[in-house]
């Protein structure tokens, strides 16, 4: 690992390598810290990086394992299977062949339905959950939160076939575009969206679109979400972001989408970031540093409770 200094950022260069999942060869990065790993799960069309600034304010209290999960980033991306129970298979199989024991596991977005399933299919492996704007279905009510979400969804599945003169161009199409407020903009968002295409000249999106439209797909079978959150039985958090894709829409996760998920899953604590997107609680200042402190006081809490031993 390595450290660059941009600015008034630290940038810090994780570990790479390439670990088995189940039956494909997935990309990883690793930051160091001490103790036990903390295992985080990315978005639809992101990939690990999308973690490098909650890594960068854990300042090395513990180490955070990051997966590109199947059709994503540097991963394999084969024709199928695809689907949340199958992503769910690769990381309990990357989470053996690295060593990783019980672990808290953090999804964010569509992340956050591989975490669940991941902790009810293989409880053994997960002693803490934490969803960021993920884990069960948004927009529960009215149209216009269903229809700004769904046309976020449809842009950026079409966007996946579209081609860029360059990485620089990319930033630049993205940069010129509202999710990024300037404040949350910086090399934080730069390195992922760097890593997020691939080629020199001209660059595409990595993320398979077919694999992508298959998770989609899943994403509605609303009660299999609900049933498996009705089987977690590990401490848990919700963190949401205050916005929604951008700063003056409703959020994804509203409060009585918060209060169904403390139906369904009652040991689960609550957290709502002001001054965040979904984007930017993962990847500003503000979300980043937050997220990272509700992760190290969860790691923290069942290291006294001798649930793990950091």
């Amino acid at each position: 690992m390595s450290v660059e200094k941009r600015g008034a950022v630290k940038v810090v260069r994780e570990a790479r390598g390439r670990v088995p999942g189940d039956g494909i060869e997935m990309a990883f990065g690793y930051w160091p810290g001490h103790g036990a790993a903390v295992v985080a799960l990315h978005g639809l069309t992101a990939s690990y990086l999308n973690f490098i600034g909650i890594a960068e304010k854990l300042e090395g209290r513990c180490p955070l394992f990051g997966l590109d999960l199947r059709g994503r980033g540097d991963s394999e991306k084969p024709a199928g299977p695809y689907g949340f129970v199958q992503h769910a298979r690769d990381v309990a199989t990357a989470m053996r062949a690295m060593g990783i024991g019980p672990s808290v596991v953090v999804g964010h977005s569509m992340g956050g339905f591989v975490a669940a399933a991941l902790a009810a299919q293989e409880p053994a492996l997960v002693s803490g959950l934490v969803l960021i704007d993920g884990g069960y279905l948004p927009a529960i009510s009215g149209a216009a939160p269903n229809e700004s979400v769904n046309a976020a969804l449809a842009e950026r599945v079409m966007q996946l076939t579209q081609t860029y003169p360059s990485r620089q161009a990319y930033r630049d199409y993205w940069r010129a575009k509202p999710h990024f407020p300037a404040a949350d903009w910086g090399p934080w968002a730069e390195a992922f969206l760097d890593y997020e295409v691939g080629g020199e000249s001209p660059v595409q999106p990595k993320a398979f679109q077919a694999g992508v439209m298959a998770d989609l797909a899943e994403g509605f079978r609303r009660e299999e979400m609900a049933e498996r959150l009705r089987s977690i039985r590990v401490p848990a958090m919700l963190i949401r972001a205050e916005s929604g894709f951008l700063p003056d829409q409703p959020p994804l996760f509203p409060d009585a989408l918060a209060a169904q998920i403390r139906e369904l899953m009652p040991q689960v604590e609550d957290h709502k970031i002001p001054g965040t997107t979904h984007y930017t609680i993962v990847l500003g200042q503000r979300g980043a540093a937050v997220v990272a402190d509700l992760i190290v006081e969860m790691v923290g809490r069942l290291a006294s409770s001798s649930s793990i031993h950091p």
